[in-house]
């Protein structure tokens, strides 16, 4: 069975984006490829084993997949960074799970923010990929507030199709994804 936000996109969403962004083989219409949960540890220099486990675990919470251990590349004495030390843990979804995922994160984890107003429209890579951060896990309906040891922050990358940042901003949009308004925005400052 197919997740309702990809069958939203199957059914509606493909014509719509070929209409809009004037494709003519339907092949051309991006879609989501993929989503990077990412999680680092670096503050935590003293307790950074334990650290990693606590942000394996959360991740493996917030994602429903284990997630694989990150291991520096190199040695950065600023940051008391040594080669091949776990540093975090990082998760790629697609399929179902992905689909599952970003629904989850539209409609529930979203609107549970704090004082949240939208997600920022600058963070598009410029090839058609969208990437956001959160500084803690407590966003996160998965995650319980009594069991949080540590402060731990994530990355989301969206990875689309599209090589262009337009095509991206277009399917995300109608994926439902709550952009910030420009207009309130432009207002506001």
């Amino acid at each position: 069975m197919k997740p309702t936000l990809h069958k939203l996109y199957e059914e509606q969403l493909i014509a719509d984006l070929q209409k809009e962004g004037g494709y003519k083989n339907v092949n051309e219409v991006p879609y989501l490829e993929k989503i990077v949960v990412n999680s680092h540890v670096g503050h935590y220099v003293n307790e950074r084993k334990a650290a990693v486990e606590d942000a394996v675990a959360e991740v493996s919470k917030i994602t429903g997949q284990k997630p694989a251990v990150v291991f520096a590349r190199k040695s950065v004495a600023n940051f008391k960074v040594r080669e091949g030390e776990q540093v975090g843990a990082r998760v790629t979804l697609r399929g179902a799970r992905m689909w599952e995922f970003l629904d989850r994160f539209i409609h529930i984890t979203c609107p549970n923010i704090r004082d949240f107003r939208g997600l920022p429209f600058k963070s598009f890579d410029g090839s058609g990929n969208y990437a956001v951060g959160f500084p803690d896990q407590s966003i996160f309906p998965e995650v319980e507030l009594d069991q949080i040891k540590r402060q731990i922050g994530f990355d989301f990358i969206f990875v689309t199709s599209s090589k262009s940042d337009a095509g991206a901003k277009a399917l995300l949009k109608a994926l439902g994804m709550p952009f910030r308004d420009k207009a309130k925005a432009e207002n506001a400052a």
